[in-house]
């Protein structure tokens, strides 16, 4: 019986004090690496498509931190592989046109 309320004491404070916590939030930085402004205006498709699909996953450090002029081949080649095996939700066209601007300004 002594055991019983003890138990059910022990319960009740472990019970309390879940009830009291509250959730922890964390406040994160704002992003500070931006993509690279294209110097072809035809880029501006590219430059768009990077900005709504590829900062989903990552920051603009990503991709400024891979072996520079590799061209739209090396780039293809990633987006493909974000596409394949990261199930990146990208389609054929803003692919293409990533892969385009990723290799001219990067």
């Amino acid at each position: 019986m002594i055991r019983s309320i003890q138990l059910a004491a022990a319960l009740a404070a472990l019970i309390g004090t879940a009830a009291r916590a509250a959730p922890e939030t964390y406040a994160l930085p704002e992003p500070t690496a931006q993509f690279r402004a294209p110097s072809d205006p035809g880029q501006a498709l590219g430059f768009q498509a990077v900005q709504e699909n590829c900062m989903t996953c990552h920051s603009a450090d990503y991709v400024a931190m891979q072996p520079p002029r590799k061209g739209s081949a090396f780039w293809g080649a990633e987006v493909t592989k974000m596409i394949k095996v990261y199930h990146a939700p990208i389609e054929a066209q803003q692919a293409e046109a990533i892969a385009a601007y990723l290799g001219a300004t990067y």
